[in-house]
């Protein structure tokens, strides 16, 4: 009896250090691979959006770049050269002062029946015709208006908001003090059409002698590439997002420029921005209010030609959401831990209890043992 009683216990004592020393760091070692997973994971997830984050923003780039190229046509468009010449010639035989005085006086009457004439003449100009049928090719163009040295529009598809702008950035930017710029403004909004666009100037020159002598420009709806950035979405939870350089949203799903709404991952962008590491990653880990979120972001490198247009783009994904496959993991591997960990209590506790009755067996044993002895 006491043999086998004695055998039984170091089978429990083996059970339970293979358990201790085998089965529970194994538990353990599952749960840091998935630990490691979700971190790999993560890094895919956040180079993946990056990745998408630049070719969105390459769209972008490239979208404000053909329209400038199709702004820039219409500037090299022999017509509108040789009429622009044509309206610069009458300042030849007046005064600098003469010509002055000479727009300050329409410029009064532009907005009043009395300057209705004049928009009249100008708008049913060849050029003006010319222009409107470039308008119906490309729907994008809202406006365009052909000016000539001093800011006189000569030729437009609609009537123009002021007849001579020559104190405005626009016109300070593409006249260039005679050499001649590139302007693109900033993204503006219209109340009325609830329409995005900006302004894009493109000088005029003179052929042979490279002298600016006018300026093209023209209103674009942005609206198209809006809409392509969101249905380009590669999932419902995931989202794509146009900011400017101080988080203002200019393009999310079911969000417009008009809302002014800052972005919150923004936040967390504008910091690895600031570093070489965060730029190089292109993607961060952003905590909110709402939850962290994996942010892959990307700079549309439009500044650098156009200072007006310093649009970021975002994509990102509720962290839970991302991770949701390996977190099942993670969570399995967990409850193994703690199965095994109660598992080893377990059987902890019923190898206390046992040694406790061996031990009162064998006291027993004894103690009738003695009383036999003392009987004899």
């Amino acid at each position: 009896m006491p043999s086998d009683s004695l055998e039984i216990k170091v089978s429990l004592q083996r059970l339970l250090i293979a358990l201790v020393v085998i089965i529970v760091p194994l538990n353990f070692l599952g749960l840091y691979l998935s630990s490691e997973s979700n971190k790999s994971l993560e890094q895919v997830i956040g180079t993946h959006f990056r990745t998408i984050a630049q070719t969105d923003a390459t769209t972008a780039l490239q979208f404000v770049n053909d329209r400038v190229m199709d702004v820039g046509a219409i500037a090299t468009e022999p017509a509108v050269v040789d009429a622009v010449v044509t309206a610069n010639q009458a300042y030849e035989r007046r005064s600098a002062e003469a010509t002055a005085a000479k727009i300050g006086e329409i410029a009064k009457k532009w907005d009043t029946p009395a300057g209705d004439a004049v928009v009249e003449a100008m708008l049913s100009s060849p050029v003006s015709r010319l222009l409107q049928s470039r308008r119906k090719i490309d729907l994008r163009f809202l406006k365009i208006i052909v000016a000539d040295e001093n800011g006189v529009p000569i030729a437009a598809t609609d009537k123009p908001q002021h007849y001579a702008p020559t104190d405005t950035a626009y016109w300070r930017t593409v006249s260039a003090q005679g050499r001649g710029g590139i302007y693109v403004s900033e993204l503006l909004y219209d109340t009325e059409s609830n329409t995005d666009y900006f302004r894009i100037g493109f000088p005029i020159y003179e052929k042979g002698s490279q002298r600016f002598i006018g300026a093209a420009s023209a209103l674009v709806d942005v609206s198209s590439l809006f809409s392509h950035l969101t249905e380009a979405q590669i999932d419902r939870s995931v989202r794509t997002i146009l900011v400017t350089q101080d988080g203002t949203v200019i393009s999310a799903p079911n969000v417009t420029t008009s809302m002014k709404l800052k972005s919150d991952e923004y936040v967390a962008v504008r910091d690895a921005l600031g570093s070489l590491p965060g730029r190089q990653a292109g993607y961060v880990i952003a905590t909110m209010r709402g939850g962290a979120r994996i942010v892959g972001f990307a700079d549309t490198r439009l500044q650098q030609s156009y200072p007006n247009l310093a649009w970021f783009v975002m994509v990102s994904q509720d962290e839970r959401e991302a991770l949701a496959p390996v977190r099942t993991l993670g969570h399995f591997a967990i409850l193994m831990v703690v199965i095994g960990l109660l598992m080893v209590t377990l059987l902890a506790a019923y190898f206390l209890l046992h040694r406790k009755q061996q031990l009162a067996d064998i006291e027993t044993v004894t103690t009738e043992e003695q009383s036999r002895g003392q009987a004899a």
